[in-house]
């Protein structure tokens, strides 16, 4: 298993004025998902400083309070997600989100810790 990216990942149900707050920090958006996996409570957006740092911010209508986990992107699913599972993770019960280019499923420490594991489905 390869990580290709690691960066923080914003869960929030006001997106919009975190989003902003980024811009005025010198980040741009690079690229924005919606209805993620058919779902309209999601909505990605990955966003880029002129230093090369990422964020991404997402909306969910099902999180009561925002959250900051990170994003690990990887260029093989099921073994990240064994590797983690392995050591104790469990996956969110939101279970897997999928696009036409990527899925996706959180996965919990049992101390809380999370991590967003993601792979980009290339043609």
């Amino acid at each position: 298993m390869k990580i290709t990216s690691f960066s923080p990942l914003i869960v929030t149900t006001d997106p919009e004025n975190t989003i902003k707050l980024f811009e005025e920090l010198g980040f741009e958006k690079r690229h924005e998902k919606d209805e993620l996996d058919g779902r309209e409570d999601v909505v990605g957006v990955r966003m880029k400083d002129a230093n090369g740092f990422c964020v991404d911010i997402v909306k969910s209508g099902k999180t009561k309070q925002d959250m900051i986990t990170i994003r690990m992107n990887v260029d093989d699913f099921d073994e990240a997600r064994e590797m983690l599972e392995s050591r104790g993770f469990k996956p969110s019960p939101a279970g897997i989100v999928t696009d036409s280019s990527s899925k996706s499923i959180g996965m919990y420490s049992p101390s809380g810790f999370s991590f967003s594991l993601v792979q980009h489905i290339k043609d």
